[in-house]
């Protein structure tokens, strides 16, 4: 039964992210795939988690339009979602939500779930809502150098501040719905986790991830083969295989590494 509802529940969230236009058609089936793993499988409470992700980083991708404009020429993909990204964000936690079939009574699947997920929600957050600050963000590998808004590795205070604010949500909902044996250790572990995984995606983002040049625009981004104003684009730094695709993915896993490292 609990799996029936997670498909008739991923179903119906796919389709209204699809209608509300948060998701393209690839990022609806996606949608559904994950979430019928973590609905069906993990239950209503990994439910919880996951939604709070996906509704608030399609809220705030739609918030601060105007003011994310000549940040949204940098980044890879516009507000619409595609299965590549929802697959980077959501395969992870997907993953220990499976796993919790098959160890139900362990606590551990559910913490790496909940630090993988604070990880993707942290650098959602920092990303939507780091254009805010007032000044040019700084490149985390040197602190010295001011980048333009939306440049990959960039760090500011707000940003920080919002990836904090996004992992902890995350961990206080971990922490709440915690059936047995939880205390306030957890909801710092997961928040810890993913704040530093949302930091270490900066780090991918200023020193291996494939970074294109725009001739026309004549700007740094990371799209490819083509810039949205059409031109052709050249690669200038980072592996090629290595898109942010790939790089939301290994947040998510950086955010499980810091926990296990916890527990060694």
């Amino acid at each position: 039964m609990q799996l029936i509802i997670g498909i008739l529940l991923a179903i119906i969230i796919a389709y209204l992210a699809y209608r509300a236009r948060s998701l393209d058609r690839s990022g609806a089936y996606a949608a559904f795939i994950i979430g019928t793993v973590i609905f069906g499988l993990g239950g209503w409470r990994w439910a919880v988690l996951l939604l709070t992700f996906f509704i608030t980083s399609s809220g705030l991708s739609r918030a601060f339009k105007e003011r994310k404009r000549e940040a949204n020429e940098k980044y890879a993909k516009g507000g619409q979602r595609d299965a590549g990204q929802v697959f980077g964000n959501g395969g992870i936690p997907a993953l220990f939500a499976a796993l919790h079939v098959f160890l139900p009574e362990a606590n551990w699947p559910w913490l790496v779930f909940a630090a993988s997920l604070a990880a993707v929600n942290a650098d959602t957050w920092a990303t939507e809502l780091g254009v805010l600050n007032p000044t040019s963000p700084r490149l985390i590998t040197d602190l010295r150098k001011i980048v333009e808004k939306g440049t990959s590795g960039g760090v500011s205070l707000v940003g920080t501040l919002a990836a904090l604010a996004g992992a902890g949500i995350i961990g206080l909902e971990a922490l709440l719905l915690t059936p047995t044996g939880s205390n306030w250790i957890f909801f710092i572990l997961v928040t810890v986790a993913g704040l530093l995984g949302a930091l270490f995606d900066s780090l991918l983002g200023a020193t291996v991830q494939a970074i294109y040049y725009c001739p026309a625009c004549r700007k740094e981004t990371e799209r490819n083969p083509t810039h949205n104003c059409g031109a052709e684009t050249s690669q200038i730094r980072g592996w090629k295989w290595l898109n942010n695709d790939w790089v939301n993915f290994a947040c998510g896993v950086f955010g499980v590494v810091i926990v296990f490292v916890h527990y060694i």
